[in-house]
């Protein structure tokens, strides 16, 4: 028999191990669930009085529909008593995401998904919420108003964010967690998970939301936290436990977003020498890396302190050259860090939004790293990475001069000086600016810049510039004929009795995404025009419009057969008959129409 087939024979014996244990966890996981649903049914003495109380502030949210100078759709309506609450619909005085649904995957500006990303992680969107009285959380619960089924993380932090005194350790704990379902109804309800007990008192609750199932915008109206002064006592019915939840795997449900193993540092000298490591000495190099792409980061550092073999392999920088931190945002700091510098000099695509928040990774342990592992860079992403600062700018500057993406977004704390540094990276492809400092004074010059240095410029979101007008579009759309994706959404100077959206549709025959969202004067003209000259439109948002009839939106659907995305909503004479036929003709496409009660 060939040498080959025992070592094949080996190798898929280590690779059932590890799928073997993988099960094992996540079975364990379930019954870990059972038991955290007895304790947290569990009653308290009645001198322990639970305390109710809504949310007080807002303290940090990833994104939201509304603009930073309103209250309409925005997060910070979730402080205080409900607005809406019990009605069900769209209201602006709710806390509305960016997106829904998988339209913006699918949209030309998507990024590819980053390699190892855990599969128990998928949010998209948080918000963080401070309460006015640590308590030990007895109940969390979620007034959804409209398409609820986003939230599916409940997180408690250990610090308290009205304290003067900064904390010595920072904890967050999961509460409760759930993969994303379907919702089929979009009613209002009181979405009441059976969260976990947690062995410290909290005012800041962390909700995590994915809204890719979703048919439309989930809306948010508040947030109540229910809990007692004093830690509950456990009644007699909790001590059943489960003789799994006993095994050495305990340190997984500690470690909240496995990432302990990082902030520990592990010397291969310490590993034992063994006679020899078997088949796997007979292994092709490339072939046992070939196996270890498939482990998730935390897995990859706990193998690597099985041998050396093991250990060189888990140690190899081809290992990390794709590097998704954001999964561990809960754990990262800067020991994590520095621990992990050796192996990513050759990384070339890091994500490490959500990271360093309350002081996690300081802007020194920051910049330690890009000095040794910055210069193979092409895409970083920093969203909501609230420790940078200019200096953390001008590093990435210096130290990544192939650095082609570059994610910003909910970067409010960065000063308008800042991105001034962002001017040296002169091999930028994608750059994202939402909800950053930016000053622009008048973004027609901005538009005419656009258009007259970047010839092939295939994507551009101007989501609520308020003052570009149709000589800054002009200037875009006769530079840039390249676009397939333009979001002008809330923009209210611009007029379609300018022409301007009809010229636009004469010059950008590659466009796929146009969203017109609340503009009140697009007409049938402009979807005329549309229906004529952009065959490829896959996504059209025209919320709002008075002036759209029924027959020019058919006549749209009848030229572009790409369409996948409708979204009539509010369009007063786009009625729900209307609609209904046009779903019948058209069944393909997602025709959405809101409403509001």
């Amino acid at each position: 028999m060939s040498p080959v087939f025992p070592m094949l024979t080996v190798l898929t014996m280590f690779y059932y191990i590890c799928l073997r244990r993988r099960a094992r966890t996540a079975a364990r996981g379930e019954m870990m669930n059972s038991h955290r649903t007895i304790e947290s049914n569990s009653r308290t003495s009645p001198l322990n009085a639970e305390v109710v109380q809504y949310a007080k502030e807002v303290v940090d949210f990833s994104s939201h529909y509304g603009s930073e100078n309103s209250m309409s759709y925005t997060m910070w309506n979730l402080a205080g008593e409900p607005n809406v609450f019990p009605s069900s619909g769209d209201f602006t005085q709710t806390a509305v995401f960016r997106t829904y649904g998988t339209w913006w995957d699918q949209c030309p500006s998507a990024s590819l998904p980053f390699k190892r990303t855990p599969p128990n992680f998928q949010s998209q969107d948080y918000v963080e919420l401070a309460f006015e009285q640590q308590v030990y959380p007895t109940a969390v619960h979620v007034l959804e108003t409209y398409h609820p089924g986003a939230v599916i993380r409940i997180l408690a932090c250990s610090a308290n964010p009205y304290s003067p005194i900064p904390p010595a350790e920072v904890r967050w704990e999961i509460l409760w967690s759930e993969k994303p379902t379907k919702v089929n109804a979009s009613q209002a309800r009181q979405f009441k998970p059976c969260i976990k007990q947690i062995n410290f008192p909290t005012n800041l609750i962390r909700l995590e939301v994915n809204s890719s199932l979703l048919d439309y915008y989930t809306e948010l109206d508040a947030v109540v936290l229910h809990g007692t002064k004093d830690k509950p006592v456990l009644s007699l019915k909790t001590s059943l436990i489960d003789m799994n939840d006993l095994e050495d795997d305990d340190y997984e449900e500690e470690d909240v977003c496995g990432m302990d193993s990082l902030n520990k540092k592990f010397s291969s000298t310490a590993l034992g020498e063994g006679p020899n490591n078997g088949y796997f000495d007979k292994l092709p190099y490339e072939l046992i890396q070939l196996i270890l792409n498939h482990l998730t980061l935390p897995d990859l550092c706990r193998l690597a302190q099985t041998c050396k073999l093991l250990n060189q392999h888990c140690c190899d920088p081809l290992q990390y050259t794709h590097l998704n931190l954001q999964p561990y945002w809960a754990k990262l700091n800067d020991t994590s860090l520095e621990f992990l510098q050796p192996r990513c000099t050759l990384v070339q695509w890091l994500n490490l939004s959500w990271t360093g928040n309350r002081g996690f990774i300081s802007v020194a342990g920051f910049s330690r790293f890009l000095k040794v592992c910055g210069s193979e860079l092409v895409r970083l992403e920093l969203s909501c990475s609230h420790f940078l600062n200019e200096t953390c700018l001008e590093i990435i500057s210096e130290m990544c001069p192939n650095l082609q993406d570059l994610n910003l977004s909910s970067c409010d704390k960065l000063p308008p000086q800042a991105f001034s540094h962002i001017a040296k990276l002169c091999g930028l492809r994608r750059l994202v600016l939402y909800r950053t400092k930016v000053e622009i004074e008048d973004y027609d010059v901005i538009a005419s810049m656009i258009g007259a240095k970047c010839k092939k410029l295939r994507t551009l979101d101007l989501w609520r510039c308020k003052n570009i007008t149709e000589n800054g579009i002009a200037e875009l759309a006769s530079g840039c004929p390249l676009l397939e994706e333009l979001d002008l959404g809330w923009c209210p100077t611009l007029q379609s009795s300018t022409g301007c959206f009809a010229r636009l549709a004469r010059q950008l025959p590659n466009l796929q995404k146009l969203f017109l969202t609340a503009n009140r004067s697009v007409c049938d003209t402009d979807i005329e025009e549309l229906a004529c000259n952009c065959s490829r439109l896959r996504q059209l948002d025209i919320l709002g419009t008075r002036m759209v009839s029924p027959a020019s939106l058919r006549k749209l659907l009848e030229s572009c057969k790409d369409l996948s995305l409708l979204d009539v909503s509010f369009c007063s004479q786009i009625d729900n008959r209307a609609v209904l036929e046009l779903n019948v003709s058209f069944p393909k496409v997602f025709i959405k129409k809101s409403f509001t009660q």
